[in-house]
């Protein structure tokens, strides 16, 4: 499968997690700092998978200003996924995940998964199982791609 993990990272632990979702979705996978992506030419890629720390509620702006500059997507699989704290203000501003899956569901992506991950307090580190579930996610994302792939489109629920 022929794959793009985009991330930035502030703490490390969102660039711990891209690299473990690259690792997982097998040796077509490339993993790229967002700054250092061009969005326009993202090729003949089977899956684009995009993620950032939430910071209010929102990705980190440089996730945010690769997302801002994506051109239409034309049905490409896309999944996205943060890393967050348990804080109080976390669970009131929300999580990255949702509304940069939304952004990209209106740039044409098909939104194959979102999810997030929990660092503890600000800074990290990730807690503890957080890499098991990523290389998880990960999996689930690049057989559910690749089995809709062979069957048709991709049923969004």
């Amino acid at each position: 499968m022929k794959a793009l993990v985009v991330y930035d990272s502030v703490y490390g632990n969102t660039e711990a997690i891209a690299k473990a979702v690259a690792a997982a979705l097998g040796a077509g996978a490339r993993v790229a700092r967002a700054p250092d992506v061009d969005p326009t030419v993202l090729g003949e890629l089977d899956l684009l998978v995009v993620g950032a720390p939430t910071h209010g509620g929102r990705p980190m702006p440089s996730v945010q200003a690769f997302i801002d500059r994506l051109p239409p997507l034309q049905g490409l699989p896309v999944a996205f996924f943060d890393t967050r704290s348990e804080g109080r203000f976390a669970r009131m501003f929300g999580e990255a995940s949702a509304r940069a899956a939304a952004q990209l569901g209106e740039r044409g992506a098909v939104v194959v998964g979102t999810e997030g991950f929990y660092v503890k307090g600000k800074k990290g580190p990730l807690k503890e199982g957080e890499m098991e579930r990523a290389v998880a996610w990960a999996r689930a994302v690049a057989t559910k791609v690749m089995s809709t792939a062979m069957q048709g489109p991709i049923d969004e629920t």
